[in-house]
């Protein structure tokens, strides 16, 4: 990814949050040089190993799972929020651009298939997607049906030995043009502009 420095993201707690609040990721590899993409709910666990470890599942029938057998490596990305800005929000000269936050993982795959292992990890993203349910669905599959879901998916486990990210949000421009940027996103009718308004004020500490 190209990353100029003043857009490259380092705050392990920052990343995390992206990640947790976009934990709808892809996962690339390139069997033969050509590129494959899955797109996967996934759990980002930051104290496990020195940079992290994400975990998801697909499909067995997927053939991705198998080009993660004899990988070396993969890649996830998360996509946080990201938004169109106008060069007539600036006070001084400027083109059209685009702000965004994006996260780069890199790692080691391993095949998850026992089965304890495997249901462990179903139980896991459950939970973290009911959560904020009124009333949280919770799996009680009868033994025929667990076994049959089971043997139907494939889990993965990625080690992250390497973590790019880019916090693109006007930090290039004027005070004065961060603050325009950030009062026209927060007035916008779309709520991923409004969440781009909302990472520039975090991150610029503008107050708007």
């Amino acid at each position: 990814m190209y990353l100029p420095e003043q857009f490259k993201e380092t705050s392990p707690e920052r990343i995390a949050a992206l990640i947790e609040s976009h934990s709808f990721g892809m996962l690339v590899t390139a069997p033969g040089g050509a590129p494959f993409v899955s797109h996967l709910p996934f759990i980002y666990d930051q104290s496990s190993g020195q940079k992290g470890r994400i975990f998801c599942h697909m499909a067995r029938a997927n053939p991705q799972w198998q080009h993660l057998s004899a990988a070396a490596e993969a890649l996830v990305i998360f996509q946080g929020p990201h938004a169109y800005v106008s060069p007539s929000w600036y006070s001084s000269p400027g083109v059209p651009t685009w702000n965004y936050a994006v996260a780069h993982l890199r790692g080691k795959p391993r095949i998850i298939d026992s089965e304890f292992e495997l249901e462990s990890l179903l139980e896991r993203l459950t939970r973290a997607h009911e959560s904020n349910m009124p009333e949280p669905w919770s799996a009680e599959l009868a033994d025929e049906r667990r076994a049959k879901l089971l043997n139907a998916i494939v889990g993965i486990e990625i080690e992250v030995a390497e973590i790019q990210a880019k916090f693109k949000v006007s930090q290039n421009r004027p005070m004065e043009d961060q603050r325009s940027v950030i009062e026209h996103l927060a007035e916008s009718e779309s709520q991923i502009d409004v969440a781009m308004a909302d990472l520039m004020k975090e991150m610029l500490h503008a107050d708007v």
